[in-house]
């Protein structure tokens, strides 16, 4: 009982928090700890219409919601393509948008390459739960880039780089779309 109205307390404080940014404000946009997933906080009554739409400007979900008191639902982006989401609440005094980036998390400490015995082929795998954007860029012996490719891994990825031409031992430097860098040098 303690953990709920402790729950209820802190969503009362980032609402109130949230709202007193703009007077006329009655949605808030939160994101949680799981990434891929937000509560939308409404703060008024009647029938409300929440729309959620992809950056190509089509609904990907919508819903009719009768409040007397406002509302706190869940949304969970999770299996969704990364990027940005507008999420609109319209009732009878207008529509209020809200914007959130859906990005992923970190892609690049699941990577692994293995040199394989076949002479300069090396493979390149990508362990992963959900769907990512990484960068992949890979340099010589005397750092000069010798290929840049971005990839969208949806679940597990390997690949087979056939790096005979290269002088030097490669340097594979994989970026995930959070930023993080994992740098194998084999």
């Amino acid at each position: 009982m303690k953990t709920k109205f402790m729950l209820v307390a802190v969503i009362a404080m980032v609402a109130s928090v949230a709202f007193a940014t703009e007077p006329n404000a009655k949605v808030a946009v939160v994101g949680q700890k799981q990434a891929g997933t937000y509560k939308v906080i409404y703060n008024g009554e009647g029938k409300v219409k929440m729309s959620i739409f992809d950056d190509k400007g089509e609904v990907i979900f919508m819903e009719t919601i009768s409040t007397t008191k406002g509302f706190v639902r869940p949304v969970n982006f999770s299996g969704l393509a990364f990027g940005e989401y507008t999420i609109e609440i319209a009732d009878a005094s207008g529509k209020q948008i809200q914007k959130i980036q859906y990005i992923g998390t970190e892609a690049a400490k699941n990577v692994h390459v293995a040199k394989l015995s076949e002479n300069g082929k090396y493979l390149f795998t990508v362990s992963n739960k959900k769907s990512e954007l990484i960068n992949v860029r890979i340099f010589d012996g005397e750092n000069n880039l010798i290929h840049d490719q971005n990839l969208t891994v949806n679940g597990d990825l390997g690949l087979v780089y056939n790096l005979k031409q290269v002088s030097g031992t490669p340097t594979f430097e994989v970026t995930d779309n959070t930023g993080v860098v994992k740098t194998v040098r084999y």
